[in-house]
């Protein structure tokens, strides 16, 4: 998703439950489910999260960072280990990375051992500028020749210089969908190629550790995502981003659709790759504490690397306070005890 912003855009759960959420039908979130007020009795609360490092995407700046914190004291815990934030793609120097971004990320990851850094990549600069397919085109095609190596490798540099070396990088986030100039559709090819060049470009820089998580939107959006896999040699993590949409789409619906939660699972799997979930949240459906729950469920039985959650409004649970029931669902996951009272941003 575009990052859009007002300013700048689980211990190991035991075994059964884990086979629980294999097995059980996805029918228990019926389409529908959070209208009924017939309903004999609420869904039951997830089970806790520990051991599934998560985070909250509470802005890129500063003032993003010290949210982590705030949001961290309203979860009453100390449950958030992943910082999350993203590169502007408006030009080219801002794709190669400043001091200004990176060091509050090093001095928060550096202030607790464990913390994990995750840094979404733009491949290409005007990345949300609505170029038209011929132009994407040709990007993609300089970029597979080599012709933006350079930008990649200050931005390794500064990386490592920054002491996040060991940063996951997600490289071209949401290529099957319209909203970036790094988009696949117009040539999966040529977007192919131009990973597997990025991804040497910064596995030559001296002291890096980075893993590259290849990451489409859930769904089949403008192209099918598997045609943009670029191989198994150049990525680590394969992730999705998977909002609450479109409007009426149960949670089932969202495991079970074309391209969905349920292949997204098959497909690493089959190709030997962790997963993670880089942005999830609300959306369409409003306060929707049914998909929460499911989420949440299939982190604690998929085991991703990683998740985050986008945490503005409308997609949020703390700094958006129009979801008060997904919020006590969350706390109720991620919370330690010592949460007390919500208390807002």
């Amino acid at each position: 998703m575009s990052r859009l912003l007002p300013g700048p855009r689980a211990a190991l759960v035991v075994l059964l439950a884990a086979v629980l959420v294999f097995l059980l039908p996805y029918d228990r979130i019926a389409p529908g489910d959070r209208h009924d007020e017939n309903r004999a009795a609420p869904e039951p609360d997830p089970a806790p999260l520990p051991g599934v490092p998560s985070g909250f995407f509470t802005g890129s700046d500063e003032a993003g960072v010290r949210r982590i914190a705030q949001a961290q004291a309203w979860l009453g815990g100390g449950s958030l280990t992943v910082g999350h934030t993203y590169l502007p793609g408006d030009r080219w120097s801002n794709i190669e990375g400043h001091p200004a971004l990176f060091e509050p990320w090093a001095r928060w990851k550096e202030a607790r051992p464990g913390r994990l850094f995750v840094l979404n990549v733009p491949m290409m600069d005007r990345s949300e500028a609505g170029l038209p397919d011929a132009e994407v085109r040709t990007g993609l095609r300089s970029g597979a020749a080599g012709a933006f190596d350079g930008h990649f490798r200050t931005l390794g540099e500064r990386l490592v210089e920054h002491g996040l070396g060991d940063a996951v990088l997600v490289l071209g986030w949401e290529m099957n969908g319209t909203t970036y100039s790094h988009r696949c559709g117009p040539d999966p090819a040529a977007w192919k190629a131009y990973w597997r060049r990025v991804v040497e470009v910064l596995r030559g820089v001296a002291g890096q550790r980075f893993r590259f998580d290849f990451t489409p939107s859930r769904g089949r959006d403008a192209v099918e995502w598997p045609r943009c896999y670029p191989g198994d040699d150049v990525v680590d993590i394969i992730g999705m981003d998977a909002y609450d949409q479109p409007a009426g789409l149960s949670f089932e619906g969202q495991v079970a659709e074309e391209y969905g939660l349920e292949h997204h699972v098959r497909f690493a799997a089959a190709h030997g790759k962790p997963v993670s979930y880089p942005e999830w949240g609300l959306f369409r459906n409003g306060d929707n504490p049914v998909y929460v729950r499911g989420m949440l469920d299939w982190f604690a039985a998929h085991r991703p690397v990683y998740q985050t959650v986008t945490d503005y409004c409308p997609h949020g649970v703390w700094g958006c306070a129009d979801n008060p029931e997904s919020a006590r669902v969350v706390r109720k996951a991620l919370g330690g005890p010592a949460a007390g009272p919500p208390a807002r941003p």
